[in-house]
C-alpha cells in the first residue's frame, strides 16, 4: 500500500497536469480568436486605415480587453462578413466547374476551327494555331 505522502504527490502533480491543459487550451483559444479578428479587421473594406491601426494598436496594448470589445461591437458583422466570403467562394467554385464542364472539347474545337478554314473565315496560319490551343 502507498505512503498517503506518496498519494498526495500524485494527487497535486494531476492537479498541476491538468490546470496546465486548461491553460494551454485557454492561450490556444484566445490565439484563434486573436487571428480571426486580425483577419477580419484588415479584409473589412469599409473600415478606415486609421481604424484599422487603431484596432491593431489596442490589440498590442490591451489585447484580451480589446479582444472582447471588438467581438462585442463587430461581432455580428464579422459573421456577416465571413458568410459573404464563403458564398463569394462556392459562387467562384461554381462558375469555375461549370467552366470546365461546358467548355467544348478539343474535338470540338479543332472541328470549328475547320469549318471556319473551309468557309474561309480564317487562314491556314489561324487554323494551325487554334487547333495547337485546343490539343494543349
Amino acid at each position: 500500500m502507498p505512503h498517503p505522502s506518496s498519494m498526495n504527490g500524485i494527487v497535486v502533480s494531476f492537479v498541476e497536469t491538468l490546470w496546465s491543459l486548461v491553460i494551454v487550451f485557454l492561450f490556444l483559444s484566445y490565439l484563434v480568436v486573436l487571428f480571426q479578428i486580425i483577419t477580419d479587421l484588415f479584409r473589412d473594406s469599409n473600415l478606415d486605415g486609421w481604424f484599422k491601426a487603431l484596432w491593431t494598436l489596442l490589440l498590442i496594448v490591451l489585447p484580451v480587453v480589446t479582444s472582447l470589445i471588438y467581438l462585442i461591437v463587430r461581432g455580428r458583422g464579422m459573421a456577416i462578413r465571413q458568410q459573404q466570403r464563403s458564398a463569394e467562394a462556392v459562387d467562384s467554385t461554381e462558375a469555375h466547374l461549370r467552366s470546365l464542364v461546358l467548355a467544348p472539347s478539343a474535338g470540338q474545337q479543332i472541328a470549328d476551327a475547320k469549318a471556319l478554314l473551309d468557309n474561309g473565315t480564317i487562314t491556314a496560319e489561324e487554323f494551325a494555331t487554334l487547333k495547337a490551343k485546343a490539343l494543349a
